[in-house]
């Protein structure tokens, strides 16, 4: 369109801001898996987003690169979920779009939809934590796409570590605290 300005720019509500003034060290996936949760939480406490949040971190040192929160309706963007969010600013941290050289493991509240799947592909991450699970959140009405079934052994075919259901009842409880303050459910039943 004439005259619209053609960046698209993400920014996370300032709270994450402040979250993230005392840098995280996570040195265990269940520490890592609490602190998506955590953003999750915080993003629904806030009003600031969906119920989704996702981290990277070094995996030998647990040192925090990025943190993102679902930012879908702030940003009116409907790629802006948690993991495309925490694994964009961990290239824009490192200065490169290929984050295998630096063996990072992303942490996410849920396991990743259709979409996020092909974006930590396409990352470079090398291990990822899920907590909730995809019936989980197609639970509360969200559509996750037509990931594969076994969406755990594609991308351990491709060399990504994944491990699941790591404090997955505290992400069901963000998600239905979500759902019972009357969260938007945005995109539901997209593929119908």
């Amino acid at each position: 369109m004439e005259g619209s300005d053609p960046r698209i720019e993400i920014r996370l509500p300032l709270w994450v801001a402040e979250k993230l003034a005392h840098p995280a060290c996570a040195s265990t996936v269940a520490e890592r898996a609490r602190f998506a949760i955590d953003l999750a939480a915080l993003n629904v406490a806030h009003g600031t987003g969906g119920p989704f949040g996702a981290a990277v971190f070094e995996r030998a040192s647990g040192k925090l690169v990025a943190a993102g929160v679902n930012l879908v309706l702030s940003s009116g963007l409907s790629c802006a979920h948690a993991e495309v969010v925490a694994l964009s600013l961990a290239q824009r941290a490192l200065g490169t779009p290929d984050l295998a050289p630096f063996d990072l493991e992303l942490a996410t509240s849920a396991e990743p939809c259709w979409m996020c799947l092909g974006a930590i592909h396409w990352s470079g991450v090398r291990s990822v934590i899920a907590s909730a699970r995809d019936e989980d959140v197609r639970a509360i009405g969200f559509d996750e796409g037509a990931k594969p079934a076994d969406w755990t052994a594609t991308l351990r075919e491709r060399g990504i570590a994944v491990t699941i259901d790591v404090e997955r009842d505290a992400a069901i409880a963000v998600l239905r605290r979500y759902a019972a303050s009357g969260g938007e459910i945005y995109n539901a039943g997209a593929g119908d």
